[in-house]
């Protein structure tokens, strides 16, 4: 559902992504992960359409994302790590234009409904979203982005300012989304989550790919006794072989 061939973006003389090559299946959540700077979110800006690879090609359900831009963003959504909100729009108004802008077919009152409550927005809901926390803007782009059931969801920090209440519901939620076919990519600084939902798991510093695989595999190739991805992650972080 996801394929990168060779990608490679540079600003100026500097590539914050290298000859990035990787792919993700249908049904798949795939957490991408990396320190500050390794290139995790120019990765999916390409990904999702904001940048264009300088070398390379993206492939996003078939079509690619240079050619065939609008087809791929019909089937694909994208929540960044700051949620955009219309400010002077309610938090009720704004599923509503979500769901009209994409022409989601069949999207009753009782289809918000249900978003409302797994989220437990009822108390602000019909407040303009000027007023609300980060953690409610989160809960809030989250419902919107399920309520049309896109095929291919890409989140980049997709928990930074909820609570552990509201966190265990969105793992819940994205392991649901994934059995019932839709594919997740997900960037995160959180070790803890991508090892608790994640099937596969992408490391990238220096704008490089360094390992790619099942904890399992990453742990067989690295030779690790150690069930914690935590201890994966950073070991293989200190590899030098693989961070020249």
């Amino acid at each position: 559902m996801i394929s990168l061939k060779n990608v490679t973006k540079k600003f100026g003389n500097a590539a914050a992504v290298n000859s990035l090559s990787l792919e993700v299946k249908s049904g798949e959540i795939f957490a991408f992960l990396g320190p500050n700077g390794a290139g995790k979110t120019t990765t999916i800006k390409m990904i999702v359409g904001l940048l264009n690879p300088t070398e390379g090609e993206i492939t996003v359900g078939g079509f690619n994302i240079s050619n065939h831009y609008l087809e791929a963003k019909r089937i694909m959504s994208y929540i960044p790590d700051e949620p955009f909100l219309y400010d002077k729009l309610s938090g009720m108004e704004f599923l509503h234009f979500i769901a009209d802008m994409y022409n989601v077919d069949g999207v009753a009152k009782n289809v918000i409904e249900k978003y409302i409550d797994i989220f437990s927005m009822k108390d602000y809901i019909n407040e303009l979203t000027e007023s609300y926390s980060h953690g409610m803007k989160q809960r809030l782009v989250l419902s919107a982005t399920l309520l049309r059931k896109p095929k291919i969801l890409i989140v980049d920090e997709p928990l930074v300012g909820l609570d552990p209440q509201s966190t265990k519901l969105v793992r819940d939620l994205f392991r649901e989304e994934a059995n019932a076919g839709t594919t997740i990519f997900m960037s995160t600084h959180l070790i803890s989550i991508a090892e608790e939902i994640s099937d596969r798991v992408g490391i990238i510093n220096n704008g490089k790919l360094i390992a790619l695989g099942t904890m399992d595999e990453l742990k067989s190739i690295y030779k690790l006794q150690s069930n914690r991805l935590e201890d994966i992650f950073f070991t293989i972080l200190g590899d030098k072989r693989h961070n020249k």
